[in-house]
This record gives structure tokens, C-alpha cells and sequence, in this order.
């Protein structure tokens, strides 16, 4: 994968940088390539949620940060290698617990997944350049670039908006459909850049599922 690179650039921590508070920070950069998780509302059960917030208090306390201040303020205040770290080991218990495919999982459906495909590629070479993704039966991994630092809030709000309101009408019903949140990661080093485009290839087999099951696509570059 020595091509992958052509997607757009790695993150580059001396350049202009916008960092969006809410429930976690969200970091984003003009022409840096971005990892992208959205999940379905009833993905991950809110007493696993509960968990997990727990543990990730529990982490930071056990590596001496006060236990008065909430993990995602803390987080952004450490060494960039425990950070790494704590975001490595929350961000493996997470996929882990996607890929058991817990929930009504609908995407499993082509006819669904192929919305959220179509839904990706709209504003493809427009809005935005769209890497590799897979639409999995209870989430969807991509990988993308945007031009601006605000353009990734607001695609990731209309990708989500658009595609629930489909799938709702398709499906007859009403009512959330995506967990509102999504997680989002700035790519730092061509390795990990092909270990991404890598790990979304191959997250259908390492779940167990068979092809019809999932929706893969392919960044292809554009000489």
C-alpha cells in the first residue's frame, strides 16, 4: 500500500490546528487525512458505555492525574505517548465490542449499506476526499480528507442526518438511528495510514462475517 499516502497529508502538530470540545475532544486539520467511526444508537449497550467511562477514570487515576477532573479534560494535558496509549487501549475495547455485532444491526442489509455508500460518495472530490471505507452491519470506518478544519463537523453531521433520514424511510420506522457523536482520529505516519486502510479491508473476515454481510470500498488514486 505505498501508494496510500496520495490520499491527502499526515497530521502536522506545528500547523494550524482546531480542537472542538464535547463529550471528547475532536481534532481536525485542513488537508490531514482523518479515521472515522459511526456506529448505530444501540451498537453498544449504555451499562458497557457506563463501564467504560468508569475504567477510563480508573486508568488516568492509577497514571497519577487527579480523580476530580473528568478523563477527557485531563487527556488532552498529558505526555503525547500516554496519551497514545490510553487512546490505543479504549479504542481496541471498543472495536472489539463492534465487531461482535451486537444491536438490530439493519446495515447488514445491501440495500441499507449501499445508502450509506452512496451517501459517502456524493460529495466525493467536492466536499471532501473519501479513502477507504466499510459499512459493517452495526458501523461504518472510513477514512477521509476536507479542506478545511470546520468542513469534517459539518459532512460528519449531514452524512449522518441524510443517511438516518433514509434508512428510516426505508425501513418504515422513526427515531434515532446513529449514535450522534462519532469518533475521529488524525492519521500521524504512513504506517499507520496503511495499518487503517488494512485494518477497514479486512474488518468484515476478522468479525467472522461473510461478504454479503458488509460493504467494502476502495480508495483508488487518481493519477
Amino acid at each position: 500500500m505505498n501508494d496510500s499516502i496520495r490520499l491527502g497529508s499526515l497530521f502536522d502538530p506545528q500547523s494550524e490546528l482546531s480542537i472542538r470540545e464535547h463529550v471528547r475532544p475532536h481534532w481536525s486539520q485542513a488537508g490531514a487525512i482523518v479515521f472515522i467511526t459511526f456506529r448505530t444508537a444501540d451498537s453498544i449497550p449504555q451499562e458497557v458505555l457506563r463501564r467504560w467511562e468508569r475504567e477510563k477514570q480508573g486508568w488516568l487515576q492509577r497514571h497519577g492525574c487527579s480523580p476530580d477532573r473528568y478523563w477527557s479534560e485531563v487527556l488532552p494535558t498529558l505526555d503525547p505517548a500516554l496519551q497514545f496509549e490510553f487512546k490505543k487501549t479504549f479504542q481496541r475495547s471498543r472495536e472489539k465490542f463492534l465487531d461482535r455485532c451486537q444491536g438490530e444491526c439493519v446495515l447488514r442489509k445491501p440495500e441499507l449499506a449501499q445508502i450509506i455508500a452512496q451517501t459517502l460518495l456524493h460529495f466525493d472530490g467536492q466536499r471532501y476526499r473519501m479513502g477507504d471505507f466499510i459499512v459493517m452491519p452495526n458501523h461504518v470506518h472510513l477514512l477521509a480528507v476536507f479542506a478545511s478544519q470546520d468542513a469534517l463537523t459539518a459532512q460528519c453531521d449531514s452524512w449522518l442526518h441524510y443517511s438516518a433520514r433514509q434508512i428510516n424511510l426505508a425501513l418504515g420506522r422513526k427515531g434515532k438511528f446513529w449514535q450522534q457523536e462519532p469518533f475521529d482520529h488524525l492519521v500521524r505516519s504512513t504506517e499507520q495510514y496503511d495499518y487503517l486502510r488494512t485494518y477497514i479491508r479486512d474488518n468484515g473476515t476478522h468479525a467472522g462475517l461473510p461478504k454479503s454481510d458488509y460493504y467494502y470500498h476502495r480508495y483508488l488514486r487518481q493519477e
